[in-house]
């Protein structure tokens, strides 16, 4: 695997991660299986990879999510690298779930852990996972069979799906916004509009931009391309201007925050409010 060693998590974190993490166990896995025919099975002979995922080294891996090695270290690295527990921070996306879904889309979907959790809070829910590197979904149809848990992983870019309109119930985001560009970011919430039956909803978790805005360094520990421009952006904004209503966003233990947007259900429309008062509250109003 080759990585960035300028980097601070290379400098100073690496040490500490490579302790705690069982090296041996990742190269087993990573032995155990055959990574072309396994990638093979999710691949879409269509998809050409977007230039603001394919030219970057995400996490200062070389290739980025397009190199297997970080399909088989996401997990065990991710654990640590959100605090205080990576299962209370997934949780908190499913718990401000207020719909009854009967089908449901995680865009951008990696390992699976958050799709994971999402069919164990609707077992009787049809879950889909896309994402756009074969090796990440490689690693979730794993987990997923570990578990017993019937989903559908597709490669797929979250920008244009090609699921039809109004097909989907709930449509997540988990730690995804952070790593596209932010015109890339409102585009996906267009998207998702598209994909959402009225009244359905879109849950997106991902780092604290008011945090990142006001801490710097936390920017500046893992190589993320785009976390700067994300950290000065606003989702209740970009929701909001994709045409989503009850747009509310809540902080998860300072550096976290889940948003959560309604597609308005027909009759209804979004009346924004004032740009900066948006900005104030984090919300938009349904009438």
């Amino acid at each position: 695997m080759a990585v960035r060693k300028d980097t601070i998590f290379e400098q100073y974190l690496a040490p500490i991660a490579r302790l705690l993490i069982d090296e041996p166990a990742l190269r087993r896995f990573y032995e155990s299986i055959d990574w072309q025919t396994e990638s093979d099975r999710f691949r879409d002979p269509q998809l050409t990879y977007p230039d603001y995922y394919s030219s970057q080294h995400f996490h200062s891996i070389e290739n980025g999510y397009l190199n297997i090695s970080a399909a088989v270290s996401y997990d065990p690295i991710t654990q640590y690298a959100l605090p205080p527990n990576e299962s209370w921070v997934r949780q908190s996306l499913i718990d401000a779930i207020q719909v009854k879904p009967r089908r449901i889309l995680d865009l951008g979907c990696g390992t699976g852990s958050t799709t994971l959790l999402l069919k164990q809070a609707f077992p009787d829910a049809e879950v889909i996972g896309i994402d756009l590197s074969p090796y990440m979904l490689v690693v979730a149809d794993h987990k997923a069979t570990q578990a017993g848990l019937k989903i559908e992983w597709q490669q797929g870019n979250a920008e244009r799906t090609r699921f039809p309109d109004a097909s989907f119930d709930l449509v997540t985001a988990s730690l995804l916004f952070h790593e596209t560009p932010p015109a890339i970011a409102a585009t996906i919430l267009q998207e998702s509009y598209r994909l959402l039956t009225p009244g359905g909803e879109v849950l997106i978790l991902d780092g604290n931009q008011k945090t990142l805005r006001q801490t710097e360094w936390l920017t500046q520990i893992f190589e993320e391309p785009y976390i700067q421009a994300y950290a000065t952006g606003s989702i209740d904004a970009w929701m909001g201007a994709a045409g989503f209503g009850a747009i509310q966003t809540q902080d998860f233990w300072w550096i976290h925050q889940v948003s959560r947007g309604v597609k308005p259900l027909l009759g209804q429309r979004v009346q924004p409010k004032p740009f900066a008062q948006e900005m104030e509250d984090g919300q938009w109003a349904t009438s």
